[in-house]
């Protein structure tokens, strides 16, 4: 809704040169034509929500300065010295005068707009205009309507903020067009680079060591367009070398790639780095600098002490139930403090079928006890369970108590009323916290984790596994009595998990059941299979074939061999995808559009081939699995290893609460071997959708602690890299 034509210019900077700046658009939904509010925020005293289209703030009275009350849209990004018009219609429910800012969002808040404008009830249109002092992409617009004396509500709409010469999503870096695994490629294995090129015929390449020296040269193969990035891509084949050394290049005329490493073992410290993931993201207990060092280290969160409200005794969401439940430990999931049944069951599955792995592969370094710095090391049990049991511990406590209604059940999830800010050190929570109701969702992952729980602890600590196996019958019991008790979608303080659709827990439960107890009345509940789709939080079917070929002695000899086809249909389509494309990615969307969460796609598809590796042999599986761990690593469109500590452009501002040097230089960066979500088509981000639009889907990423949706990390996306990087250490070291 337009405001009556009266325009109030209040200040110019001319571009260079005279020349008007293109009018490109840097705000999000300044219409709210849609009825929501989303990327507007406003300040805890002054509740804001679209009335009639328009976005309206009750503006308390006592505040002192203007920027007490605020109604914001952050994310901005503006380039020095370009002007920069502000438009927007707005009334207040009395005459006050407020300020239109333009300011950098976090510190030092340079402000390179700060306007009065006289507001009266009747809307009117506004028109500010200002030179930007900073460049960057974290700038806000903002009206600062503290200060004013009485209370009341401000209404704004038809925002619009035009300028600078850089389109949205213009001049982004992607990075030399010699794309390698920037960590490193194996002694003996295939060691290729994807080089984006034109050019429609083989052009030179030249191996250089770290003096410069050619060591190596040859003439690519041309693949041709990769549909994925938009590029035209040629493949260098550098394998034949195998002399072991660091700061290697490839040089392709003009062009040279970053420097890798040609090592014995290049896996070995990222299967410890990834696994470490997990220790960092415990929650109910201190993080102690010997185990992380000084700049990680914490205190224990989320334990009951102020400003906590802790999870020692977590009450229902009001009006669900009428118990408090200690629920501490456990791994807090992504970029906030939330803990949630179905991703925690599915890392911590992820990490024990690692020690299963282990196990029947006698791979040594997966069973050890010392593989990782954590208190719980030399206990006489392998360091990967004793990760794994700290998520099941707290998975086990989120079961409704016998006696209680529903019992037998899990919540859903445990988290705070509303979102924290960020960034924000786990003990210092100030949210309240809630148990969310029972999911049919959230038990089937209890009992098929907790059954898995039962097999693999039996020999090492038999009251744990009498505990785990007793609570997954009873959580089977619960779900059948109870089959459609689903999470509501939406809500605020951490995410729904929402899911409608649980055939696909009932299988992957009932395999881990029979897996287990050998009762043949689960195996007629196993009636899912791995496709090409694979498998997520979401879409658990597919873990069925994987037990069953993990455990073919267990099954009746058809399922097997059943299952043992697929999974080697499954690999042989993820290879051809692979071999496909111009980068080596064996996840290749069906509908052109990576999903959130798309790197954890790759190390899951990885995982696959290499289980069909260890069920053939078959030496093109290997190299597939171990080829992809070179797209995660920097061989992408984007020449960014998406893991952070490795590689010259590797991700190191990651979402996250407490890993946010970023914006708070005390805070540290995240530690090296976390994978990052990767590209995703959606942009659901304010950050990305002011930086990416247009972007092809394998370019759709923003290392930015603000992009959530492509930059966020999850600890079922760790354990698939976790799982993966520990098949490439156990096939290469």
């Amino acid at each position: 809704m337009l405001g009556l034509p009266l325009a109030l210019v209040l200040g110019f900077a001319p571009s260079a040169g005279g020349v008007e700046a293109v009018a490109y658009e840097r705000v999000l939904n300044g219409t709210f034509d849609n009825g929501l509010k989303s990327p507007w925020w406003s300040s805890g005293n002054a509740p804001s929500k679209v009335v009639e289209g328009r976005l309206c703030a009750d503006i308390p009275a006592g505040t002192t300065n203007p920027w007490d009350s605020v109604i914001a849209q952050n994310d901005i990004p503006l380039e020095a010295g370009q002007p920069y018009t502000l438009r927007f219609s707005a009334s207040a429910s009395r005459a006050v005068t407020v300020r239109a800012e333009l300011a950098l969002s976090d510190a030092p808040y340079t402000t390179s707009v700060n306007k009065p404008v006289a507001l009266t009830a009747e809307p009117k249109t506004f028109e500010v205009t200002g030179a930007a002092k900073t460049t960057g992409i974290h700038h806000r617009v903002a009206l600062q309507a503290g200060g004013t004396g009485a209370a009341y509500t401000l209404c704004v709409d038809d925002v619009s903020l035009t300028g600078g010469v850089v389109p949205p999503g213009g001049n982004r870096d992607f990075g030399p067009p010699v794309r390698v695994n920037q960590h490193g490629y194996p002694v003996a294995g295939i060691k290729r680079a994807t080089i984006s090129d034109p050019s429609k015929t083989p052009v030179d390449w030249q191996l250089r060591d770290a003096d410069g020296e050619t060591v190596a040269s040859g003439r690519t193969t041309v693949h041709g367009a990769d549909a994925m990035s938009g590029d035209h891509v040629h493949i260098a084949d550098f394998s034949s070398v195998r002399k072991i050394g660091s700061g290697y290049t490839l040089a392709v005329g003009d062009e040279m790639s970053l420097p890798f490493d040609i090592a014995k073992d290049p896996y070995d410290q990222l299967r410890r780095d990834s696994l470490a993931y997990f220790f960092h993201n415990r929650s109910g207990i201190e993080i102690g600098a010997e185990y992380v060092g000084e700049a990680h280290a914490r205190p224990a969160g989320h334990l009951g002490v102020a400003p906590n409200t802790g999870d020692t005794s977590a009450p229902c969401l009001p009006g669900t139930c009428d118990y408090s439940l200690d629920v501490r430990g456990g791994w807090y999931d992504a970029g906030d403090h939330g803990k949630y049944v179905v991703n925690g069951a599915l890392a911590a599955w992820q990490l024990t079928d690692l020690y299963e792995r282990s196990l029947h592969k006698l791979d040594i370094e997966g069973l050890r006890d010392g593989l990782l710095s954590i208190p719980e090391q030399d206990n006489r049990i392998p360091d990967v369970l004793d990760e794994a049991r700290w998520e099941m511990e707290f998975l086990l406590r989120m079961q409704v108590p016998e006696g209680k209604p529903l019992a037998g059940m899990a919540h859903h999830k445990i988290h705070d009323a509303a979102w924290t800010a960020h960034p924000m050190l786990p003990h210092k929570d100030p949210q309240p916290r809630y148990l969310h109701p029972p999911s049919t969702a959230a038990t089937l992952n209890l009992a098929a984790s907790a059954a898995q729980c039962a097999r693999v602890w039996r020999p090492l600590d038999r009251a744990f596994a009498d505990r785990c196996r007793s609570a997954a019958e009873t959580a089977w019991q619960a779900a059948l009595a109870h089959p459609d008790r689903y999470a509501p979608d939406g809500g605020v303080g951490g995410g729904p998990y929402d899911d409608t659709k649980v055939s696909d827990e009932f299988s992957w439960a009932a395999a881990e059941l029979f897996a287990t107890t050998g009762k043949r009345t689960y195996l007629g509940h196993v009636d899912t299979e791995l496709t090409t789709g694979g498998f997520s939080w979401k879409e658990t079917g597919a873990l069925a074939d994987l037990v069953i070929v993990r455990h073919p002695l267990r099954f009746p000899l058809d399922r097997v061999l059943a299952a043992r086809s697929r999974v080697i249909e499954v690999a042989d389509r993820h290879v051809r995808d692979m071999k496909a494309q111009g980068y080596p990615n064996p996840s290749l969307p069906s509908d052109g559009r990576y999903a959130w969460g798309s790197s954890s796609s790759t190390a899951n598809s990885a995982m696959v081939i290499a289980m069909a590796y260890d069920l053939t042999h078959r030496d093109t599986y290997r190299a597939a699995a171990l080829e992809s761990m070179d797209y995660l690593l920097g061989r992408n469109a984007l020449s960014q290893s998406y893991i952070s500590g490795y590689g010259e452009r590797a991700s190191h501002n990651q979402h996250h609460r407490h890993w946010a040097h970023q914006v708070d230089p005390k805070l540290p960066s995240p530690p090296a071997g976390s994978l990052a979500g990767g590209p995703n088509s959606g942009l659901e981000d304010p950050v990305a959708q002011q930086n990416l639009p247009g972007c092809a889907p394998a370019t759709c990423y923003i290392d930015d602690l603000g992009s959530w949706s492509t930059n966020e990390v999850a600890i079922n996306w760790n354990s698939a890299l976790a799982w993966i990087s520990a098949f490439a250490d156990d096939e290469t070291g």
